[in-house]
């Protein structure tokens, strides 16, 4: 039995968008992600979020099954077009009761809520009107954003996300357009991500002005990342995954933990990247209480060459190819998961000491991890048993890291259940939860019981 550190937390991990539905209930406004999934020809067989997995009339239930499967946190993110229908401006009352009524639920139930401020579904109205996060004006929207969810849920949350993946919101929403807003360019994925990472800074200052000290709170941002492992030992191809690492998750870690950009973006990028104030780099800098991780696969990366030509598959992470002269593939050999990504459990590892090293030992949270199956209930049961030996090698792997001295502290699973996977509409399940789409029907998956065992033994066989 491998035990994990008496304080490490366990979780599942969900999404407003993915899960709630509700799209025209309780005063909200539209999101982008409203938006983007009725344009025909955008998402997978032309699924939308529009009811999903109902959440916003089941919650109270789906609290129930998380206590029942004995889960110790839970992590959300709030829609902000429930807050402020508009962006800005006036306060939804329906939609502040609504995310207070689930934090009393979980709390009721003995679960820690970790609370995402920004989860992709921007109002549409910002998008419209300002530019949305290609606009400057946006960094202060978003702080006063915050400020509303701090003063409204604070006293009860103590665990706060500002961003999720701001990665994406960059390249798949400004660079290759598979993802809301749609927009395709190979400058305005840098410029989306300068305003994202300053809203996130505005908001730590708004947190830790005006109620960390009596709400005794912590606040981070979430990164994802992938391994890159250098696909031979030549220093081209270490160089090279050193590279995609630093385009990947050094663009917005960097200015949160050292300062500024990577410097091989500057030298590759010149003024394409935006530059931060004075007054923008001392708001970053040290703006994380954790380093939040979301993490699923590994690719290999070598140098690309005229024979080599970069890599252009949009869910191979990649980023824009040509400003970094990377080839990534697969391993053939490696299991995939229907996503079509590696299953290569030593790269969690791997990333999480280049993480340590970079950035000086931080407390590093894993707030995501999980994969994808075609999942059936067969007589009342799913029986995912490459999803259980998927989470117990990461799981290893992560424990692995823990005694080589990685200050990991969590790790939550995606997903709570199955949901809208973006793109993929209703056709890539993560969960713990089956989902039955029709009915709304919930079907504890095998993995959902060998997780709950994990918990209530803070440990992996």
């Amino acid at each position: 039995m491998k035990l994990f550190p008496e304080d490490f937390t366990w979780g599942t991990a969900t999404a407003s968008y993915q899960i709630e539905g509700g799209w025209l209930e309780g005063g909200k406004g539209f999101s982008i992600w409203d938006a983007f999934t009725h344009l025909p020809g955008k998402i997978h067989n032309g699924d939308t979020g529009d009811i999903t997995c109902d959440h916003y009339h089941r919650f109270r239930e789906d609290v129930a099954l998380m206590a029942e499967q004995g889960l110790k946190a839970y992590r959300f993110s709030i829609a902000w077009s429930r807050i402020y229908p508009q962006g800005s401006g006036e306060v939804n009352p329906e939609g502040i009761r609504f995310y207070s009524d689930l934090i009393d639920e979980l709390l009721a139930h003995g679960i820690t809520p970790w609370v995402t401020l920004y989860h992709w579904d921007l109002p549409l109205a910002l998008e419209l009107e300002i530019d949305g996060w290609r606009n400057p004006l946006i960094a202060d929207i978003f702080a006063e954003y915050a400020r509303t969810c701090f003063a409204s849920f604070g006293d009860r949350v103590k665990h706060w996300i500002t961003l999720n993946e701001p990665w994406v919101s960059s390249i798949f929403g400004h660079g290759n357009g598979i993802m809301a807003p749609g927009r395709r360019s190979n400058d305005e994925p840098y410029l989306a991500a300068h305003q994202l990472l300053r809203a996130h800074a505005k908001a730590v200052e708004v947190y830790r002005k005006e109620f960390q000290d009596s709400q005794q709170g912590r606040i981070g941002i979430t990164n994802n990342c992938d391994w890159r492992e250098p696909l031979t030992d030549s220093g081209a191809d270490q160089a090279a995954a050193q590279r995609a690492l630093e385009f990947f998750l050094g663009w917005f870690a960097d200015p949160v933990y050292l300062g500024d950009y990577p410097e091989v973006m500057r030298e590759r990028l010149g003024d394409r990247l935006p530059r931060f104030s004075d007054e923008d780099k001392a708001l970053l800098h040290g703006s994380s209480d954790f380093f939040g991780l979301n993490h699923y696969t590994t690719l290999l990366a070598s140098q690309s060459n005229p024979d080599n030509p970069p890599e252009s598959d949009p869910y191979g992470n990649g980023g824009i190819s040509e400003d970094q002269d990377v080839t990534l593939i697969a391993d053939p050999a490696w299991e995939k998961t229907t996503m079509g990504w590696g299953v290569v459990p030593w790269g969690c590892r791997k990333l999480l000491h280049w993480i340590d090293r970079r950035y000086g030992s931080p407390e590093i949270v894993i707030t995501e991890n999980g994969c994808t199956l075609d999942d059936i209930v067969v007589d009342g049961k799913v029986e995912d048993r490459k999803r259980i030996d998927f989470h117990r090698e990461y799981l290893a792997a992560c424990h692995q890291a823990i005694s080589e001295g990685i200050r990991l502290k969590g790790y939550f699973v995606w997903s709570f259940m199955d949901n809208f996977e973006w793109a993929g509409g209703f056709s890539k399940r993560f969960g713990l939860n089956h989902v039955d789409y029709a009915t709304g029907k919930r079907t504890p998956k095998a993995s959902a019981g060998w997780y709950s065992a994990v918990v209530k033994r803070n440990g992996v066989s």
